[in-house]
C-alpha cells in the first residue's frame, strides 16, 4: 500500500485572524444580550395610574398607552384581583399629560392582527387624577375569535330559520286544501 503524501504544510492560524474572529464573537454576544435584556424595557417616566378591566387579551407589560394616536406612556404591570377576578393594569402617563377623573381607557389593537395598546380619552370634569389614581371608565379587549364565533353562529342560525320557513311554506295546509301531486301533472 502506498501512502499518500501531501507537500502542503499544515495551516498555521495567524494571530490577527484569531483576534478578529474573537472580536466578532464578542460583538455578536453583546448585541444578542442587549436585545434580550432590553426587550420591552423603556423608560418609565411619568406618574402611575391603575385601571380595572374584564379582559386584557393580548395586552402585555411594555405595551403603549396612547392618546389621540400619540404614545404618552406604557403598561408597567398586570395582575388579577382575587376578589373580582378582573385584570388590574398599572400604567404610566407622561408628567405633562394631566387627566380629568372622568377619563376613559380602552384596550384596542393596531390592526386586525396587530399588537394591543391602551387608548386614553380625556374626560371633561374639573380636577385631575393624582398619581396612583384609578381610571374607572374602562373597556376590555374584544377577541377576534369571539367576534368570529358570534358571526358564524348568527349566520348559521339565520340560515336554519330561513330553511325551516321555506320548508313550512312548501308543505300543504292542514285542512287538505293544498295542491296534490296529481294536480301538477299535465293531462294527456
Amino acid at each position: 500500500m502506498a501512502e499518500v503524501m501531501t507537500d502542503a504544510p499544515a495551516r498555521r492560524h495567524d494571530p490577527v485572524e484569531l483576534l478578529a474572529g474573537l472580536v466578532v464573537l464578542v460583538v455578536l454576544v453583546a448585541l444578542i444580550t442587549a436585545a434580550v435584556v432590553g426587550n420591552g424595557r423603556r423608560s418609565q417616566t411619568g406618574y402611575q395610574l391603575v385601571a380595572q378591566f374584564d379582559h386584557v387579551d393580548g395586552l402585555d407589560v411594555g405595551s403603549d398607552v396612547r392618546m389621540a394616536g400619540v404614545n404618552v406612556g406604557q403598561v408597567v404591570a398586570e395582575t388579577v384581583d382575587p376578589k373580582t377576578y378582573q385584570a388590574i393594569v398599572t400604567l404610566t402617563v407622561r408628567p405633562d399629560i394631566k387627566l380629568p377623573p372622568d377619563s376613559s381607557i380602552v384596550v384596542t389593537s393596531d390592526s386586525l392582527l396587530g399588537g394591543k395598546y391602551l387608548a386614553l380619552a380625556p374626560g371633561g370634569a374639573d380636577g385631575f387624577l393624582a398619581p396612583g389614581g384609578r381610571i374607572t371608565q374602562t373597556q376590555g379587549s374584544i377577541s377576534l375569535e369571539q367576534l368570529l364565533s358570534k358571526f358564524i353562529f348568527t349566520v348559521t342560525d339565520t340560515m336554519t330559520k330561513q330553511a325551516e320557513a321555506n320548508k313550512a311554506a312548501r308543505q300543504p295546509a292542514a285542512g287538505g286544501q293544498g295542491a296534490s301531486p296529481s294536480d301538477e301533472l299535465p293531462s294527456h
